[in-house]
Formats: structure tokens, C-alpha cells, sequence
């Protein structure tokens, strides 16, 4: 008896998730592809069922949520393959899901050839990535990409302190919203500038232009 090659898409645009789908089922040789729209429901059906093939993952799911799923999925079905998709050509969604466990990223307007082809690269138990240097001259709209301030190398206080920064307030207001004095806070300021190694508040923001930190 066969194993049957089955497959879960997630993705909050149920257009795009039934459309993966059924190309999967159309094109790259899936004997199942079941979309799904929510991270409660992609749990539901894992729980239910055999551990896919392959689990395709949109990476902009809501309120940040690929990345955990990513990690537990890697935790719980170690045979299952990852490929993250995106509309996004910034190359750190790229790195933040390869972290997470990812074993293959996509841009969602490649074509579908390259789409099939980075499918059985992954079957085979190979990796897909591409890089920005891959987009060159095709513009693509990007997203703010959530950072923590643990990645950042600042503790939880600092980046508090950081998040009331890049909103623009000043030592005083932040001072009064964390209930410290202001000195307290420009240690903190002086501490972010030295882990960050940036001179002032613009480099600071400059740096972290397209980043929202949680």
C-alpha cells in the first residue's frame, strides 16, 4: 500500500488557500489538499487526522500568528514539510521563517511552475529559499514585520521603552506612562543606543523602518 501524499494550506484569504489547494491536487501529484482559513481549525483537522505531507503557511496570518505555528508543527509532525508563501519581498520574512522551522519560502507571485517545482524539491527533502536579489526590479507591497525585543538583545523594560520611542514621545511622557522618573528612562535610551549601535533616536528609528515591535 502507498502513502498517500496529503496536504494542509493555510490562509486567511479563503480565494488563495482553495486555490493552492487545488493546484496541489491539480498539478504536483496530491492524493488530498484541504484549505484552511483559520489557526484554529488548522489545529482541529491536525488533531484529527494523520500529519500532512505538506503544510503550505501564509505568513502574514493574523495577529502574527505563522511563526508559533510554524514551531509547533516542527515540534509535533517532524515528517511534515514547511513551505511558508508570502506577499511580501522583504528577505527578513524570508530568514524569520526559516527560523521558525520553514523549510522552503515563496513569493505568491511566482508562477506556478516554480510553485510545483519548490513542492517537489521540498517532497524530495530539499529546501526552497529565494532571496531579494530574485525580485530585482518587481515591486512588491510590504508589511510592518513584528520583532521582539528579545531578538533585538534588549530586556522587556527597555523594550517598552523603545516601543514609545519609535511613536515619537519624549524621555518625560514615556517617564509618566511606565511610572519611573526620567532619568530612569534616559538610562534605558542610553542603553537601546548602545545595544543597538545607533547614535540617536533617528538612527534608531531609521533602523527599524518596517519593523513593529511587540
Amino acid at each position: 500500500m502507498t502513502n498517500r501524499i496529503s496536504a494542509l494550506v493555510i490562509d486567511d484569504h479563503p480565494l488563495s488557500a482553495s486555490g493552492i489547494a487545488d493546484f496541489l491536487l491539480s498539478h504536483c501529484g496530491f492524493d488530498a489538499a484541504r484549505a484552511v482559513f483559520s489557526v484554529a481549525e488548522f489545529w482541529d483537522i491536525l488533531d484529527a487526522d494523520r500529519p500532512p505531507s505538506l503544510a503550505v503557511v501564509d505568513f502574514w496570518l493574523p495577529e502574527g500568528a505563522s511563526l508559533g505555528l510554524l514551531e509547533e508543527l516542527k515540534r509535533r509532525c517532524r515528517a511534515t514539510r514547511l513551505l511558508v508563501i508570502s506577499a511580501d519581498d522583504n528577505t527578513a520574512v524570508l530568514d524569520k521563517s526559516k527560523m521558525a522551522g520553514a523549510d522552503g519560502f515563496l513569493h505568491k507571485q511566482e508562477t506556478p511552475d516554480v510553485f510545483a517545482e519548490a513542492v517537489a524539491a521540498l517532497l524530495q527533502g530539499g529546501s526552497w529559499f529565494q532571496r531579494g536579489e530574485q525580485f530585482a526590479g518587481r515591486q512588491f507591497p510590504s508589511k510592518e514585520l513584528p520583532v521582539t525585543a528579545r531578538e533585538l538583545g534588549l530586556t522587556i523594560r527597555q523594550g517598552q521603552v523603545l516601543a514609545m520611542m519609535l511613536k515619537g514621545l519624549p524621555n518625560k511622557r514615556i517617564a509618566l506612562n511606565l511610572s519611573v522618573s526620567e532619568q530612569t528612562v534616559k538610562e534605558h535610551v542610553t542603553g537601546i543606543l548602545e545595544r543597538l549601535g545607533a547614535r540617536n533616536r533617528i538612527e534608531v528609528i531609521t533602523m527599524l523602518r518596517g519593523r513593529r515591535l511587540e
